[in-house]
């Protein structure tokens, strides 16, 4: 119950910047459901005063006001439409824009153990659920109540006594509906589940779809996609039927409404204190399935509102999602780093069965370039991590210039760090776009400076339209080493005050390394640098390199003074060396 009160405060939260649109369409609404119920009114008139006692004039005259309302209620329908569009589509505006905002601010950690299909369900398909509930599913609740009451009130006008019978069944047609509640809502979570689950999976075998037919697993994927398939059907099916058999059960109380209805006024002469005329019959049999409609179309509208509130239960999940790492409330602009970045003592997991970095300590004077090597899960990736603040440290401090680094906002510590990863991402647009997407006002020479140190231009002069080439989604319509230049030359752009590179150059022939080496010692000279590599070109001059285990330092030096105590660096060197004569 706590649940449901806190999704319902929310969505006031969603339309109080509607308000007056909401009251407007509310009025609408009541105005509608007013003029139908009049209209049956109206026809009372016509059967008792006009036709069954020959007046043709209020014939005529009731005809003429039924075509003058008609005209306005023309009008009314067009302002509910529009009204309801016009809210429902400003929510679905709002909701996406509060959840793309969120997303952005949400940790690195949220994004590694939550998939990607489930994030994208969530912002497009639940989010349109709930705009649709906000508005045609407001409408139609709104219009389905009022058009109850109203229909109740010309149906005392007319006879009290049976208006009061149709007043005694409504209650059993609420108890019906909130048994059927409980079961619906049960199986359209479910299904709101599986459909996460199902956008992940299409959104796996897009993205992995090479590895998918080098391996030939289309067939054990279509299986598993099927067993989801079926369980979708399955909670679907199952909510339908809920939905279904709820209909009929309405039905059958309202036909019992119906048959008390043709026998009382069947049996009662129009002379009698509690008899009714043709038309009074004939409107009460009306008002009887105008009120019986909008029963029947509140379960359709509870139906498709379950499943809109099991999506908007897993929307609100998403924004309630806590950002792990935060700005302190006295946080301030972090300042140029003139001395070094260590790490005192710190502690550092993942998750909480396996430490990744325990006592860790490490000096990184400004202005050098060191270099990370070491096995696989060694820790070289989460100290990058760590120095960009994308995680912080479970113990101990992370220091620049002596202060810890979390009295200082993360916005200013990340906009001095620029990171070439191991796998390049680029953005669809142009390469030019790319380029300057770290600085969107450079100017072109300071573009084209970024290119060439880059060494982009090399291969511009292959392409149609030079910087204006459309790289595609992720950059598709560039290699593979192609994209890692542009990336780089995005950074070299930015130029900022630590450099990270993570296995930037894997992906690059040696005679293209060769080409950009001296473009990264050019960038890395004065400028406080990190490197993982498997290269030796690309550790070699570093400062200091610094071999890793199990999340500890075990040997530092420059790359003779490793070689020379000939300990695990040199072991490693040996095999690289051995590598890269091969290739």
């Amino acid at each position: 119950m706590k649940k449901k009160k806190n999704i319902a405060g929310r969505f006031l939260v969603l339309l109080k910047p509607y308000l007056f649109l909401s009251m407007a369409l509310f009025l609408v609404i009541t105005s509608i459901s007013t003029v139908d119920a009049f209209f049956t009114y109206l026809s009372k008139i016509i059967i008792d005063q006009g036709i069954v006692a020959g007046n043709k004039q209020v014939v005529s005259d009731t005809l003429r006001l039924y075509g003058c309302i008609v005209i306005g209620q023309a009008l009314l329908v067009f302002g509910l439409i529009s009204l309801s569009g016009n809210i429902g589509e400003r929510i679905n505006r709002d909701l996406r824009k509060k959840m793309f905002l969120h997303l952005q601010k949400l940790s690195v950690s949220f994004y590694s153990r939550t998939p990607l299909g489930e994030i994208m369900s969530r912002v497009t398909s639940d989010s349109s659920k709930i705009s649709e509930l906000l508005s045609w599913g407001f409408v139609d609740s709104c219009w389905s109540g009022i058009n109850i009451i109203v229909t109740m009130i010309f149906m005392f006008r007319i006879n009290w006594e049976l208006a009061s019978f149709v007043l005694l069944l409504l209650p059993f047609m609420l108890l019906a509906a909130i048994f059927f509640q409980k079961r619906i809502i049960k199986h359209y979570r479910r299904s709101r589940e599986v459909n996460s689950d199902m956008t992940r999976i299409y959104s796996e075998n897009i993205s992995g779809i090479k590895t998918i037919k080098a391996l030939v697993r289309e067939k054990k994927n279509l299986d598993g996609f099927n067993v989801k398939v079926g369980e979708m059907y399955k909670a679907s099916y199952r909510a339908a039927w809920y939905s279904a058999f709820f209909l009929p059960v309405i039905q059958i109380i309202g036909s019992l409404g119906l048959g008390f209805v043709l026998w009382y006024g069947g049996t009662r002469s129009p002379e009698t204190a509690t008899g009714m005329t043709i038309g009074s019959i004939q409107a009460f049999v009306s008002y009887l399935f105008f009120m019986l409609w909008p029963i029947q179309e509140l379960s359709r509208v509870f139906a498709s509102m379950q499943n809109a509130l099991a999506a908007s239960e897993r929307v609100f999940a998403l924004l309630d999602q806590k950002v792990e790492i935060q700005d302190l409330p006295d946080a301030r602009e972090c300042p140029e780093i003139k001395d070094s970045i260590v790490f005192d003592h710190v502690d550092f997991s993942y998750t909480d069965k396996e430490m990744v970095l325990e006592n860790f300590c490490l000096e990184i004077k400004q202005g050098t370039t060191i270099a990370l090597v070491g096995a696989t899960g060694a820790g070289k990736s989460t100290i990058i991590n760590l120095v960009a603040r994308f995680y912080e440290p479970g113990k101990g401090q992370i220091l620049f210039d002596n202060e810890d680094y979390r009295y200082y906002t993360m916005a200013s510590i990340q906009s001095k760090t620029g990171m070439v990863l191991q796998d390049p991402h680029l953005f669809n647009g142009t390469i030019r776009d790319n380029i300057i997407y770290s600085r969107l006002d450079a100017s072109d020479e300071e573009t084209m400076a970024a290119a060439r140190g880059a060494r982009v231009t090399d291969f511009l002069g292959d392409l149609e339209k030079g910087l204006d080439f459309e790289v595609g989604e992720g950059g598709t319509h560039l290699s593979f080493g192609q994209r890692q230049l542009v990336c780089i030359a995005r950074i070299l752009l930015a130029n900022p005050e630590i450099l990270i590179m993570d296995e930037a150059t894997s992906s690059i022939d040696v005679r293209t390394e060769n080409l950009i080496q001296q473009a990264i010692e050019k960038v890395t000279k004065q400028r406080t640098s990190i490197i993982i590599a498997h290269r030796l070109s690309t550790i070699i001059n570093a400062d200091v390199i610094h071999y890793l285990e199990k999340g500890r330092v075990v040997e530092s030096g420059s790359h003779e003074d490793l070689i020379r105590k000939k300990g695990k660096y040199y072991q490693l060197y040996q095999h690289m060396e051995l590598t890269e004569e091969v290739v």
